[in-house]
């Protein structure tokens, strides 16, 4: 495990600042989770990270060891980005067949070795899809397509993993078995997730930061108490809530404000 550190971070659209002089750092093993109102650039961030930004940038992107981020990112976004023509099992080593380039010459599909395929039969068992491995996207439920997507974010094996969002269009039991099960799944990766949910943040999060303003800024972390993912039954969670709640929405009220 090791820590990533972002320093002195900057991102430029021609006279738009979206953030400058940006400081942070994931630490190694833990979830830090990042609040803020849309167009703010969370994501810019997250594109920033994985070496791939829109816009003029500045800063640096390091790890702890010494090492590259370059790899050693895996992504999971807000859509399960799912192809419809390749099944569960096909989609969830997507990335295994690309960088092998490995193809049956009679169906003219990606080939599998043994040891990748009881990999990713292993990890489906995880997920609670053994059952769906050969079924088609279309077929699946929304809260079983992301449980897809968290699949193949696993089968990529990464240290490093940015989220964007990915419970954001479920509804609220499926999110929150989500959120469980990646918690679980997810133990001992550096993980940077964006959610517009505090509750979200609060239960995952060993860090939760807060950017807003123009030029965006952090806020100081909030560190919520207890082991994660943490009880909706935590009278301090739900404090914590109810004053992340109010100041979004603080911030909402101030922004249309200044548009008017």
């Amino acid at each position: 495990m090791f820590d990533v550190i972002i320093h002195n971070a900057s991102l430029r659209f021609g006279n738009h600042c979206v953030f400058e002089d940006l400081n942070l750092t994931l630490k190694g093993g833990q979830w830090t989770c990042l609040l803020g109102g849309s167009g703010v650039g969370k994501t810019s961030l997250l594109r920033l990270i994985a070496g791939l930004p829109a816009g003029e940038t500045t800063g640096k992107v390091a790890c702890q060891d010494g090492l590259s981020v370059n790899h050693r990112i895996a992504w999971m976004a807000q859509q399960d980005l799912l192809l419809p023509w390749f099944s569960v099992l096909e989609n969830i080593t997507l990335g295994q067949r690309l960088r092998r380039n490995l193809v049956d010459m009679l169906t003219r599909r990606p080939v599998l070795s043994a040891e990748v395929q009881d990999q990713a039969m292993s990890i489906l068992e995880k997920v609670g899809l053994t059952e769906k491995a050969h079924t088609l996207p279309q077929n699946l439920s929304g809260g079983q397509r992301q449980r897809v997507a968290l699949a193949r974010t696993l089968m990529e094996n990464r240290p490093l993993v940015l989220m964007d969002e990915p419970f954001g269009a479920l509804d609220a039991i499926t999110r929150l078995n989500l959120q469980d099960l990646a918690c679980e799944l997810l133990q001992n990766r550096t993980v940077l997730l964006i959610t517009h949910d505090p509750l979200e943040a609060l239960r995952l999060g060993h860090e939760v930061y807060h950017l807003q303003g123009q030029p965006a800024r952090l806020t100081d972390a909030i560190t919520p108490p207890g082991k994660t993912p943490r009880s909706l039954a935590n009278n301090d969670l739900m404090s914590l809530q109810g004053k992340l709640l109010d100041r979004l929405r603080h911030e909402s009220f101030d922004e249309r404000a200044e548009g008017q």
